[in-house]
Parts: C-alpha cells; structure tokens; sequence
C-alpha cells in the first residue's frame, strides 16, 4: 500500500487570495450587508438605492480586507494592533514613585 503524504501541514489557510483571520472578516462583513440590506428592505427604503448601496458596500468589503489581507499577512495586523497599544513614553511629575520602588524593607 501506499499513501499520500499531506503536504500543506501548518501551512495557513488561504482562499483566494484571503489569509487566515482575513477569510472570517469578510464573512461577518457579509452578514453585516446581509442584515443590513433586510433590515433596509423592511423599512421601506427604495430598491433602486438599496442595491447600488449594498453592492458598493461589498465591493468597498472586498477591496480593504484583501488590502489589509496583502499588506499585512498573516499575523500583521494583530502585530499593527499590538504595537499602536504600546505608549510612545511614559511620563512622571514626580520623582516619588521611583524612590518607593527602590526602597527595601
């Protein structure tokens, strides 16, 4: 017997050009213009403005996360996050927290 060998082992997932968490992005985009769009229907907003809206929204959808999706990679844009988090100094009025913090008991 022989088998095959699974070659895309750790590997990301990858759909159409979409990486990893950019493929569940774009899911919840979609039921967001989903909901949206049957939310605006009810209402009573008109058809020939509703589908223009809808369809500009999901192309605007598209076009970022596939953006984001090239430009950041895989982990990128969780790092981009991280770092924006990070303060740029940390600044004291006062020499007093840094004296207790030298004090030994």
């Amino acid at each position: 017997m022989s088998y095959t060998i699974n070659k895309g082992i750790n590997k990301p997932i990858e759909l159409k050009g979409f990486k990893a968490q950019y493929i569940a992005y774009l899911g919840v985009g979609l039921v967001v213009l989903l909901i949206a769009f049957a939310v605006l229907y009810l209402i009573g907003f008109p058809l020939l403005l509703l589908f223009p809206l809808i369809i500009g929204g999901g192309v605007l959808l598209f076009t970022k996360i596939f953006a984001m999706s090239k430009k950041y990679g895989r982990h990128g844009l969780l790092k981009e996050m991280a770092y924006r988090s990070v303060p740029g100094a940390v600044l004291s009025s006062s020499r007093k927290s840094f004296y207790r913090m030298t004090k030994t008991k």
